[in-house]
């Protein structure tokens, strides 16, 4: 390959590709757009990429804008969209707008700041950060808006302090165990380096922080407003802004012209149709498609109901039949050219014993929870009714490779207050602030149902299902359950392992890695190997 170019354009490839005269390259041209379209061009021609950006790219600056235009709008062709990548950040989105964000499942990444590790105890120009929903703030709802609100952020902040005392009393740093900088466990009070003690202390104090935002964090109130950072690509990005636009919500409606925006500025090919002629008849599907399970769920279901905490296990196949799907799709990945269904026949005659050592035998391969089990342990599925506090969802939302549905957030399903609480004398506090939520939440959501959802506190219990493959169940369970996890969600996947322990016992063999311990400090030891990489470096 090294001599398909001149001298003369080396020098401009340089530019533009990370070499050039290897097989193997990154792009690196700073226009995202042109990026994509050399992507997609490349693929309808014999030229080598490079090749095709001297000849048709690097003279014409509008090249990749006219490729794209006629591919996606002329041809159609979507999968050039997912080409160009983007990455945004949205400051000041409530907690109810950036779960919307987070629902889409393919083509994106996300960072959210997290309720563990900074507290949401300051205000901006006299006010606390949460968000002045329009509807509401226009209505005569406003004044009882605002000051539930402002309770819950009082309460919460005035016992931030309190509380990382009430922590650091019950669990004192002399009771734990430190590395110094040799590598030797010792109790903080035989600690003698100055650096050893400062590094005891990063650890200690850490965790305990974060103890106690965990426990307080059931005061805050939906409206809370959070950051997000998302990575994506073009046609995820696209779609992510019709559904935005499609919502009843004023401020998504408003975050999807505020994104589209941005967007334009470096990839505007791959979302220009997000809100054209082919995007509000998409928008107009998605408000049909919600119009008319409202309407058939109005018809066919009769009341509500007031459940309180629940994680059951509703759906699953007999453990003889998902071991058969299982062995068959392990079996089949290095049969000699056999069918699936000749495979699962065979499989069939095995005898259970067999059946179940193969199992155990794939289970033994896994030495951490990062060896993940083969594909073919996604052949039985689960389906799990769950009823948990909305402070516990939203860590449990961060799941992609399963379906999950959700219903508006309301305060009919009650809340539970952590015994610290009580412990520490804010028990009446919590309380009120949970009655005053539920005060306006049912004035508001007469009128503006959607919109009452962002007086909801995380600490009110909210309905959802999952319904997930056993690979995903053992990711999910194995990674909710270590021991640095909240306690909330460490205790629900615990009772989603015991389920499915209950129904498939062989075949929960490969959920190795369960921790089915509890913990005093979730963050100590999480913290103890963040300070000793930080030490190394």
């Amino acid at each position: 390959m090294s001599g398909e170019f001149s001298k003369s354009e080396k020098k401009i490839l340089s530019e533009h590709f990370s070499n050039t005269d290897d097989s193997v390259f990154a792009i690196t041209t700073p226009r995202q757009v042109d990026r994509g379209a050399l992507m997609s061009r490349y693929s309808r021609t014999d030229k080598s990429m490079r090749r095709v950006f001297l000849d048709e790219f690097l003279k014409n600056k509008n090249r990749g804008e006219e490729f794209y235009t006629r591919i996606l709008i002329e041809y159609g062709d979507d999968s050039v969209a997912e080409l160009g990548g983007a990455q945004i950040a949205i400051e000041g989105l409530s907690n109810i707008a950036v779960k919307k964000i987070e629902d889409r499942r393919l083509g994106l990444s996300y960072l959210e700041k997290s309720s563990r590790y900074v507290a949401w105890n300051k205000k901006i120009n006299g006010n606390y950060k949460f968000y002045r929903e329009p509807a509401i703030m226009d209505s005569n709802f406003a004044d009882q808006y605002l000051e539930s609100c402002n309770l819950d952020f009082d309460v919460y902040s005035k016992n931030i302090e309190p509380m990382i005392v009430y922590v650091r009393e019950k669990f004192p740093i002399e009771k734990y165990s430190f590395k110094d900088s040799k590598g030797n466990e010792k109790p903080f009070a035989k600690l003698k380096d100055e650096a050893d003690i400062k590094s005891a202390g990063i650890i200690y104090r850490g965790s305990t922080k974060a103890k106690a935002l965990d426990i307080l964090r059931g005061l805050l109130p939906a409206s809370t407003l959070t950051n997000v950072g998302i990575t994506g690509n073009g046609r995820a990005f696209e779609y992510l802004l019709t559904i935005l636009f499609s919502s009843k919500l004023k401020e998504e409606q408003i975050l999807a012209a505020k994104i589209k925006r941005e967007l334009e500025k470096t990839i505007k090919s791959f979302v220009r149709r997000s809100d054209d002629k082919y995007g509000k008849a998409l928008q107009d599907y998605l408000k049909s498609i919600k119009n008319s399970a409202s309407n058939l769920s109005k018809k066919y279901l009769n009341g509500k109901t007031k459940e309180k905490s629940i994680t059951k296990l509703i759906h699953y196949e007999k453990e003889s039949l998902a071991l058969d799907k299982v062995i068959t799709a392990i079996l089949y990945d290095q049969s000699p050219s056999i069918p699936y269904q000749k495979v699962f026949s065979n499989v069939k005659k095995m005898s259970p014993s067999e059946k179940n050592e193969i199992v155990s035998s794939f289970a033994k391969l896994r030495k951490n929870r990062r060896h993940r089990p083969p594909r073919a342990f996604e052949m039985t599925y689960y389906t799990f009714d769950l009823i948990n506090n909305f402070g516990m969802f939203r860590d449990f939302h961060r799941h992609r490779a399963l379906t999950l549905e959700r219903q508006l957030l309301t305060t009919d399903h009650g809340y539970d207050v952590p015994k610290e609480i009580s412990i520490l004398g804010a028990n009446n506090d919590f309380k009120d602030c949970m009655y005053k939520s539920k005060e306006v939440f049912d004035l508001i959501r007469k009128r503006y149902p959607e919109q009452a959802q962002y007086v909801v506190n995380f600490a009110y219990n909210y309905p959802y299902f999952m319904h997930l493959n056993l690979r995903e169940a053992c990711h999910l369970i194995e990674l909710r359950t270590v021991p640095q996890g909240h306690l909330d969600y460490r205790k629900v996947a615990q009772k989603m392992f015991i389920e499915i322990n209950k129904v498939h016992p062989n075949l929960s063999k490969i959920i190795k890695f369960v921790d089915l311990k509890q913990y005093e400090l979730e963050r100590f030891e999480a913290e103890k190997r963040t300070q000793e990489k930080k030490r190394k470096y």
